[in-house]
C-alpha cells in the first residue's frame, strides 16, 4: 500500500517541520510499524498484522503516554471497520480513563455514536458524518483518502445508514486498492442485501467476485 490514512497521520500527530527539532525515533518506528500493520490487516496477512501491531504499541509505550497507546490501538480498529469486523475495540476501553478527549471522541466515533459537538475533536475527513447527510455516498465519495473513505462507510453502516450507493463505493474503494479483506467484508454484505431483495442472479454474480478475490496462486 503506498500510503496509509489521514487518520493515521492525524489520530498519531507525527508529523513535524523540517526546521523543527528531530523527530524521536519511537515515533517515526511507531508511525511506520502502523502503516505496515494496517497494510498487511487490509491484505489479510494477520500473523504481520499482529506482529507489526505488536511492535508499534510497544514504541508507543516506550513514551509512558497513555493517549499515544491509544491511537494505536484506535487505528487498529479503525482497520477492523474498515473490513467490517464490528467488535468494540475493548484494547482501547481499557485505556479510555486515561485516553484524552480527542481519542475518546474517535472511539465513539468508530462505535457510531458520536456527537456533533465532537466534530472538532476528530480527523478532518471523518467530522462531515456526524450528521448523517440526506445523500451519505456523496460525503463518503468527497474524502479523499481511500482508508478513511472506508472507515467512513462503516461508521455509516454501524449507524444503520450505509445505502447501496455507500456499499458499491466501499467495495470500489477496497478494489482499486487491492485490499483483499474489506473488499470480501463489503462484497459479502452487498451479496446478502441482494439475497434478502431476492435478487439470485446478483447475489450469485458477487459470491463469483468474492471467490475471485480468494484465489490461490497456482504452485
Amino acid at each position: 500500500m503506498k500510503r496509509l490514512s489521514l487518520i493515521a497521520a492525524t489520530m498519531l500527530a507525527l508529523g513535524a517541520c523540517a526546521s523543527g527539532p528531530p523527530i524521536p525515533d519511537w515515533q517515526m518506528n511507531a508511525k511506520s510499524g502502523l502503516e505496515r500493520a494496517v497494510a498487511a490487516y487490509l491484505s489479510g496477512n494477520d500473523r504481520l498484522a499482529n506482529a507489526e501491531f505488536a511492535r508499534a504499541r510497544s514504541d508507543m509505550s516506550s513514551s509512558g503516554q497513555f493517549s499515544q497507546v491509544a491511537r494505536a490501538e484506535l487505528t487498529r480498529c479503525a482497520a477492523h471497520l474498515a473490513s467490517l469486523v464490528l467488535d468494540d475495540c475493548p484494547a482501547f476501553e481499557a485505556l479510555r480513563p486515561d485516553a484524552g478527549a480527542p481519542e475518546r471522541a474517535y472511539a465513539d466515533y468508530l462505535a457510531g455514536h458520536a456527537q456533533a459537538g465532537d466534530a472538532a475533536l476528530l480527523p478532518q475527513a471523518q467530522r462531515a458524518l456526524l450528521t448523517v447527510p440526506a445523500e451519505p455516498a456523496i460525503t463518503l465519495a468527497a474524502i479523499g483518502d481511500p482508508f478513511s473513505r472506508l472507515v467512513a462507510a462503516g461508521v455509516l453502516l454501524r449507524s444503520g445508514h450505509a445505502s447501496p450507493a455507500v456499499l458499491a463505493l466501499a467495495v470500489d474503494t477496497a478494489s482499486s486498492q487491492g485490499w483483499r479483506r474489506p473488499l470480501l467484508a463489503w462484497l459479502g454484505t452487498m451479496a446478502l442485501r441482494a439475497e434478502q431483495a431476492g435478487d439470485a442472479a446478483q447475489a450469485q454474480r458477487l459470491r463469483r467476485r468474492m471467490d475471485l478475490v480468494q484465489e490461490v496462486p497456482a504452485r
